[in-house]
């Protein structure tokens, strides 16, 4: 007996060891799809490619060879690096009208201006994959969709295909206060940290960058919608600006939520009525200074008369003259101004259903051509199930831009999985009848339906 208890004592011990010498790895979920782990043995032939090659290289396609380079060497085991000549079976990435590939007369044409094609090719007697489009941008999103496609077991050398997004405002809206909160956000601190900024640059912020073009996003709105006016403030302003540069290679603008009343309070003026020409220079002259800190800058997202937030009504002005004033303001630089349609308030003794659709219906046709109503999927507030917007067809000389909520407010909060997809997708294909079968809510937000752009 004694024997062996020392004998499986001895065994334990032994497997300790073991483990202690090779301690488990577990996914932690960072790097999402970006994973680039070795292919099965049979598919990594396919997925090896010779080298990179960039022809006119800028900070966008710089970005988007790195971003191949670490794919194909992550799944093929072999190291793929760059090369200025172009080596047969290897991936090329360059614009459409860079001489080379204008000489192929590719059918680019129907692409539009963040579309992109990737097909097989051959430059200087050499087969190769190109990766193509009418901008960097274009590019960037095809070098990601060629990774897709050999990340998923297809062979480079197959590559054919072509894509072009079908809205042009893809954003996530950060619900991220100036303290570092997040309202609503169940998963911790902003993932901006405004007290080190602009001079740190957290290497995350380049990872949040990759992930989002990876799938085509190419915005992001700073700041809670319920904002501060301090968001608008010279040192808050250098802060976006360091974000913005390093997110610019990605293809992603910056935008910012705006304070209504900002004017008042940091203008020094006694109203933020829209039609007062002193509120009107004070919100083109901050226009001014943003675009000379971030010349790209997106424009404003703004939430306006909606519990408890300063707006034109305020003043007895509508909506569209509210952000009439703010388009105005940002037209010269080519921002635009995303305005919300969430305006539920409590003293308001119409249907909360209601209260969006009696608001901005009768506006339909008078905001400024770089204003954008942005509608919620539903009517009540993001619920785990509502039936479509009613403003989505109701407004058909107006462009509206879908709302969807990511955080799980009303889906378990921070304790609970759940997977919208299907919520999306039912939005997205619900038939509002506005122009006959067929006009469905994706089709008014990308602007094929009865919705302008």
């Amino acid at each position: 007996m004694i024997g062996a208890i020392g004998r499986f004592a001895g065994a334990l011990t032994i497997l300790a060891c073991a483990a202690y010498a090779r301690p488990a790895q577990a996914e932690d979920g960072y790097d999402l799809w970006l994973r680039y782990r070795p292919l099965p043995q049979l598919q990594r032939k396919a997925a090896t490619v010779s080298a990179i090659t960039v022809l006119r290289e800028s900070p966008t396609l710089r970005v988007a060879a790195e971003e191949l380079e670490r794919g194909f060497s992550g799944l093929s085991g072999h190291e793929v690096g760059r090369q200025d000549t172009i080596p047969a079976d290897s991936v090329v990435l360059a614009i459409a009208r860079t001489p080379e590939v204008a000489a192929l007369a590719l059918p680019v044409a129907a692409l539009n201006e963040e579309g992109y094609l990737v097909r097989p090719v051959t430059l200087g007697g050499r087969r190769v994959t190109l990766v193509t489009g009418k901008t960097d941008r274009g590019v960037l999103y095809g070098a990601f969709a060629l990774l897709r496609w050999a990340q998923t077991g297809h062979a480079v050398r197959t590559a054919t295909f072509s894509s072009s997004p079908a809205t042009k405002l893809r954003l996530l809206d950060h619900w991220d206060n100036l303290d570092g909160t997040v309202e609503r956000g169940y998963a911790g601190q902003s993932l901006w940290d405004w007290w080190t900024l602009p001079d740190f640059r957290d290497p995350r912020y380049t990872d949040y960058a990759r992930a989002n073009a990876s799938i085509g996003i190419n915005g992001t709105v700073l700041n809670n919608v319920n904002a501060k006016a301090d968001s608008l403030t010279a040192p808050y302003i250098a802060k976006a600006a360091a974000l913005a540069d390093v997110f610019r290679p990605y293809g992603i603008k910056v935008y910012l939520s705006a304070r209504f009343s900002a004017p008042i309070e940091l203008g020094g003026l006694k109203t933020a009525d829209p039609l007062d020409p002193q509120v009107a220079a004070w919100w083109r002259a901050k226009a001014d200074e943003l675009y000379r800190a971030i010349p790209d800058f997106g424009g404003f997202l703004v939430k306006a008369n909606s519990e408890g937030q300063p707006g034109p009504q305020d003043y007895k002005r509508s909506h569209a003259d509210g952000a009439n004033m703010l388009a105005a303001a940002l037209a010269p630089h080519g921002g635009v101004v995303m305005w919300r349609a969430f305006v539920y308030a409590q003293e308001n003794a119409e249907d909360r259903a209601k209260q969006a659709y009696d608001d901005f219906k009768p506006l339909d046709g008078k905001f400024a051509p770089n204003v954008i109503v942005q509608v919620k999927n539903g009517a009540i507030d993001f619920q785990p199930r509502e039936p479509f917007h009613p403003l989505f067809g109701a407004m058909p000389r107006t462009p509206l831009m879908l709302e969807f909520q990511i955080t799980k407010e009303y889906l378990g909060q921070a304790t609970h999985l759940a997977y919208l997809g299907p919520q999306f997708e039912e939005t997205l294909r619900s038939d509002t009848l506005a122009d006959g079968p067929g006009s469905t809510v994706a089709r008014v937000v990308a602007g094929t339906g009865d919705a302008l752009t």
